[in-house]
């Protein structure tokens, strides 16, 4: 088994047989000398202990689920595991952004004044429009995004998209709409 991070091409062969056959000791190799490593980088990014624990097992997780996915060709084992470990901490953050429902205001809200009300109308239907004018491919993006409450990451799994070509096609649907909406 691997001895240390110099060892990449070993970590790559320990990701395969994890792929291709199922290797749990080449995973036992792969946690033992990743997991350390991923929770000391969550912790010092800004996640609590039990945050960081939790995250560290969602990523080796991930790892074993998604062994097949690996390209050595693209990234290197440790990268590749960060990374997920990254998206991962951003996905916990974003979440923990969100206001909880017994955070938001119940009852009824104040009834808007009727030109606010007729300018909140008008400005959804140029949106509409403007959402109907876009590429399908950027459309569903922002659909996905912003409508169905999705990350980046979840959308690239979702579609099979390289999680670049989504951020691309959202950026350049966003710019189109901002355009469109001045």
């Amino acid at each position: 088994m691997p001895s240390g991070p110099s060892d990449d091409a070993d970590w790559a062969g320990c990701v395969r047989r994890i792929a291709d056959v199922q290797d749990r000791a080449a995973f036992a190799a792969l946690f033992a000398h990743f997991a350390p490593r991923v929770k000391g980088f969550l912790i010092r990014s800004g996640l609590g202990v039990a945050q960081a624990e939790d995250c560290t097992q969602d990523v080796m997780a991930t790892l074993w689920q998604k062994a097949a996915q690996f390209d050595p060709g693209r990234a290197t084992v440790s990268t590749w595991i960060f990374t997920i470990a990254r998206n991962r901490k951003i996905d916990i953050l974003r979440r923990h952004a969100r206001p909880e429902p017994e955070d938001l205001p119940w009852g009824p809200e104040p009834e808007p004044e009727q030109a606010e009300a007729l300018g909140r109308q008008q400005e959804a239907e140029r949106l509409g429009a403007a959402l109907a004018a876009l590429p399908q491919a950027q459309r569903e993006l922002v659909e996905a995004a912003y409508f169905g409450d999705l990350s980046q990451s979840e959308i690239a799994e979702k579609t099979g998209l390289p999680l670049g070509t989504v951020k691309s096609r959202l950026r350049l649907a966003l710019e189109k709409l901002r355009h469109a909406m001045k």
